[in-house]
């Protein structure tokens, strides 16, 4: 106990003498005019209170044209500072394509407000407690920065109206605000996605049922994980569904856009006439102290937090729901188990079902946990009705987009053959967001559809979390 109170001063020491030594404000307040006018010449990003380890991937990339490498960070003092900048350091000493970040360093209780006075950048990333999240994003456009923030930006309903605060004040401004949605850039799911689209090999999708939906998707994650190679401390909060969220509207936010984009690519979702919700349930994980003190470095947990009998934690973070999109019957769930077996890992399946054939992702042992694409038909359809319209369409994927994908058959499923080369991995996804980002701030005009989507992405996961509050 007395061991792990000391190391947590020697961190907040630490976490101090790097705010003294980090560029420091003029004497009227301001910022001195070199630091300053470097964002006359590119973008700059600012880091507001950075607590989950998304934030630290944004600058895994060495760095991104027309953006400064130097980046303002802005936080209380505390272990969440203290754990973003050891993840952050190594990406600038590693021995293959180092990065060259340098950090302007703000520790303050009103950093929010010092930020937002010092507009030391346009870009402010957001990766850290959830609660206050959305306000901290609407505080961000009022004050004239661009956001790039990680999900979840809503994990309560009652917060529905500040995210249409957010949106109307982008599109007034002109600024763009825009959700880190890595799945996007999963070539299994971009794949799944080109292959939905194609009539001749897909047909139409199904309206499916509850029982039988159109489309499911089921993922499966760990709380203690290895993060760019080093095991992921999380914070305390993480564990406080009031502050991190439920599974429910967590992880689920990719699973909803990933819906909405596979099956109704670029066009708008209108929650109030295209969404119908069905059901919903949650369920928690039960943690004990020495798993509790195992990924969070804490020896118990917080005083506020409830145990059961057995001085257990019961984490919420895991939930199914149901709901129609456009009359198609979609079933989305999300798992949290503490720990992997050795050997094991995260686990992603999904199945999208149309008329003429079934187009799945699976992630488990028998891929060894390495996603793969399958199509197999569907029930009534023969095999050769799908196999030439198939290897067709890959044909021309493989020629116009990705060269050496392939189609092998596999018993009863074709698999579609991906080069190692188009599997980056998903903590290089957070660089491709941010690419796609900062082209919407060079000029590509962000689609219409993104606002509509993320308003409707939210609606759909706190209402399955309304569902399960009143059944309570």
């Amino acid at each position: 106990m007395l061991r792990s109170v000391f190391a947590r001063c020697i961190s907040l020491l630490f976490a101090l003498a790097l705010a003294f030594s980090g560029c420091a404000p003029g004497p009227d307040g301001g910022l001195k005019g070199p630091e300053k006018a470097g964002i006359d010449n590119g973008h700059r990003f600012v880091v507001l209170d950075p607590g989950h380890f998304h934030a630290a991937l944004v600058f895994k990339r060495a760095a991104y044209e027309g953006v400064s490498p130097l980046v303002g960070i802005y936080a209380p003092v505390g272990d969440d500072f203290v754990d973003h900048m050891g993840r952050v350091t190594p990406f600038n000493t590693r021995s293959e394509d180092p990065a060259s970040w340098d950090y302007h360093i703000r520790l303050a209780p009103d950093f929010e407000k010092i930020m937002l006075d010092e507009k030391f950048g346009d870009i402010a990333v957001l990766s850290g407690k959830n609660s206050p999240k959305i306000d901290r994003i609407l505080a961000c456009v009022k004050g004239g920065f661009n956001v790039l923030s990680d999900k979840p930006w809503v994990i309560d309903s009652a917060k529905m109206p500040v995210l249409e605060q957010v949106i109307a004040e982008a599109k007034s401004s002109g600024r763009v605000v825009y959700d880190i949605m890595t799945e996007r850039h999963e070539i299994t799911t971009i794949l799944q996605k080109m292959i939905v689209a194609d009539e001749a090999t897909f047909g139409t999708l199904i309206q499916g049922s509850p029982e039988d939906p159109a489309l499911v998707k089921k993922s499966v994650h760990h709380l203690y994980k290895l993060v760019a190679g080093k095991p992921n401390k999380r914070p305390w909060w993480f564990f406080d569904t009031a502050i991190q969220g439920e599974g429910l509207v967590d992880v689920t936010t990719h699973l909803v856009d990933m819906s909405f984009w596979t099956l109704f690519p670029n066009q708008p979702i209108d929650y109030k006439s295209d969404i119908e919700m069905v059901s919903a349930e949650h369920w928690p994980t039960a943690m004990t102290r020495g798993e509790f003190e195992k990924v969070t470095g804490m020896p118990d947990f917080p005083p506020q937090f409830e145990l059961d009998g057995q001085g257990r934690l019961h984490y919420f973070c895991n939930g199914r729901m149901n709901f129609k999109l456009r009359g198609a019957s979609v079933s989305l769930e999300v798992i949290w188990n503490f720990q992997a077996p050795e050997g094991t890992g995260d686990t992603h399946f999904s199945i999208i079902k149309g008329t003429k054939a079934h187009v799945l992702v699976q992630q488990g042992p028998e891929q060894n946990y390495r996603p793969e694409l399958y199509v197999k038909p569907a029930p009534g359809v023969s095999q050769s009705a799908v196999e030439e319209p198939l290897k067709a369409f890959i044909a021309g994927v493989n020629q116009a987009l990705y060269p050496g994908v392939a189609v092998v058959k596999e018993g009863a499923l074709w698999r579609i053959d991906i080069p190692g080369k188009y599997r980056i991995g998903h903590e290089a996804h957070f660089g491709q967001v941010t690419d796609s980002f900062l082209r919407f701030l060079e000029g590509e005009p962000l689609p219409d559809w993104e606002y509509d989507n993320l308003l409707a992405k939210y609606y759909v996961t706190t209402s399955a979390l309304e569902i399960c509050r009143k059944q309570q």
